[in-house]
């Protein structure tokens, strides 16, 4: 856990491009880790170069000191029910150390302003009660919702 002294540096928040795309998937990883899922990230460096330049993909990196501390990444898409469109986040990822000292807030926060007044949507897993706990915390509704998945081959 970093002291309190470390933790008065500043937090950064920039766009990634696709030169980060080594940090973006070592972060992807981390996150995967902790989720225990890390056989379910196939992504290749290669991959996240390529798609860290389309327009519709956002993803932002939190930095402490220059040291990737956590990332924010959604997609532009539309809703079929409004017309309007929404940003469909992606994931949400502080580093362990770094959780409770406001890195996901101000991740959301920038998300919120890149959404200019848009919806922003997202999943959030049953069984993770702590982000379901800082979601309430910042202010969001979480409506409970079964997702279906279907890979035909």
């Amino acid at each position: 856990m970093n002291t309190t002294s470390e933790r008065t540096t500043v937090i950064s928040i920039r766009r990634a491009t696709s030169g980060d795309a080594s940090t973006v998937h070592g972060l992807i990883r981390a996150l995967a880790e902790h989720q225990g899922q890390t056989s379910a990230v196939t992504v290749s460096v290669a991959d996240l170069q390529r798609l860290l330049t389309r327009p519709e993909i956002t993803y932002l990196i939190a930095e402490r000191d220059g040291r990737p501390v956590g990332y924010v990444s959604w997609l532009e898409r539309i809703s079929f029910w409004s017309g309007e469109d929404y940003l469909a986040l992606d994931d949400l990822y502080v580093t362990e150390a770094e959780r409770g000292g406001g890195v996901g807030e101000q991740l959301m926060r920038a998300a919120a302003e890149a959404a200019k007044g848009r919806l922003i949507r997202w999943e959030v897993a049953e069984a993770n009660v702590a982000a379901q706990r800082f979601y309430a915390r910042i202010g969001a509704d979480l409506i409970t919702k079964k997702i279906g998945r279907w890979q035909p081959r």
